[in-house]
């Protein structure tokens, strides 16, 4: 007799990345390396929590591919990866299009109410 094992269908990459940029702390990571790639210390320099939480929400970013990380000697560098962010802006493009043409058609709805009212 064979055993059958449900699988959960793992998430699309999109919701890592919009999880990922759920939270504050880790979008001010991503707007700060837009300008230049930084060391830990770097990014961590302007929050008040002790390293390993920090490095939490840099492994979350690296996990999910919004940066991508080099050591050379002691020093990890974080840069930001594009890839990921261009697939959430295609998203949200899509949805903003999607929903234009719905207040679109309900826009178009509501004039011929009002001039059936007439």
């Amino acid at each position: 007799m064979t055993s059958l094992q449900t699988t959960t269908p793992s998430p699309p990459p999109i919701d890592g990345i919009f999880r990922a940029l759920a939270d504050p702390t880790r979008r001010r990571v991503v707007e700060r390396l837009n300008r230049s790639p930084a060391s830990v210390s770097e990014l961590a320099q302007p929050f008040k929590m002790a390293l390993p939480s920090f490095i939490e929400h840099l492994k979350i970013l690296e996990g999910c591919g919004l940066v991508h990380s080099q050591k050379t000697g002691r020093v990890r560098t974080y840069q930001l990866a594009p890839e990921p962010l261009k697939l959430a802006e295609n998203w949200l493009a899509e949805q903003r299009t999607l929903w234009e043409r719905r207040l679109d058609q309900f826009d178009a709805y509501v004039m011929t109410l009002k001039e059936t009212e007439k």
